[in-house]
């Protein structure tokens, strides 16, 4: 166990370093979910209320939430894996001591410290910045952001099978970044989408978390009557979210590529 934990500090360390040396991706982690949040304040400033029944700050707290994870993890994770791959990084690790779980993992470890600091800084923030209640169930939100953070990782593993090289990590990252953000309450509120589209988007990868962290945002049904979310709800987010870890696990384990397509 000593042992894991030391070349995992040492392979999150040394990608630690490396991500303070790309601005692009300095950018990425640091500034972009910050001004996609006052984006998303902006955008739903402009909604109707009857289609917003939690409000416009909780909806910017739950969606600038999911906005940290999905830019600061995915996206971030799936350039970062990419170039360490076209750079033979990921090949030559493979030859010393530590397992593929580790390195993956000790790649992903800055990401995932990032994106927990910018939530913490969001949640003690964020309320009396935007006039939001503070969360109700943090226990919840911060499960929400760690199973994020665990199937984001994954998912990213999973998208460098599709992605060639660091400057169309851009493009293959879009789509589940859309799809996400319509979807599963980054940037529309699920409480926005009609029941049958809801429950097809309940099944989204990033719907589970966000079911989590919405919940910790506004409670459970009895601590916050109709905006809050129900047992059930959790329930079915919670077997939603493993059941995507599971796959994308999986997917990493068979398809993920350790070295350039030559």
């Amino acid at each position: 166990m000593n042992a894991t934990a030391a070349r995992l500090t040492a392979l999150g360390r040394a990608e630690l370093t490396l991500l303070t040396r790309n601005r692009n991706n300095l950018f990425v982690a640091l500034l972009m979910p910050v001004l996609m949040v006052f984006l998303l304040r902006t955008s739903l400033a402009g909604m109707d209320e009857g289609g917003l029944p939690i409000g416009v700050a909780e909806a910017t707290m739950v969606g600038g939430t999911g906005m940290v994870l999905c830019l600061v993890v995915y996206m971030n994770l799936v350039a970062t894996y990419v170039a360490r791959r076209e750079e033979l990084v990921l090949k030559r690790l493979r030859t010393g001591e530590a397992r593929d779980t580790e390195i993956l993992a000790g790649g992903a470890l800055p990401a995932a410290v990032i994106a927990l600091a910018q939530c913490a800084v969001l949640t003690a923030l964020g309320p009396a910045a935007l006039g939001a209640a503070a969360p109700r169930r943090p226990d919840l939100l911060l499960l929400g952001a760690l199973a994020g953070i665990v199937l984001l990782a994954a998912l990213a593993a999973v998208t460098t099978v599709i992605t060639r090289s660091v400057e169309s990590a851009g493009l293959t990252t879009l789509p589940f970044f859309l799809v996400s953000a319509m979807g599963s309450g980054l940037m529309v509120p699920v409480e926005s989408l009609p029941d049958a589209v809801a429950s097809v988007c309940s099944l989204l990868p990033l719907s589970g978390p966000m079911e989590l962290v919405r919940a910790g945002w506004l409670g459970t049904g009895g601590e916050a009557g109709a905006a809050g979310v129900g047992g059930k709800e959790l329930l079915g987010a919670g077997l939603t979210t493993v059941a995507w870890i599971v796959l994308s696990v999986f997917a990493v384990r068979k398809w993920f590529r350790w070295e350039p397509r030559r």
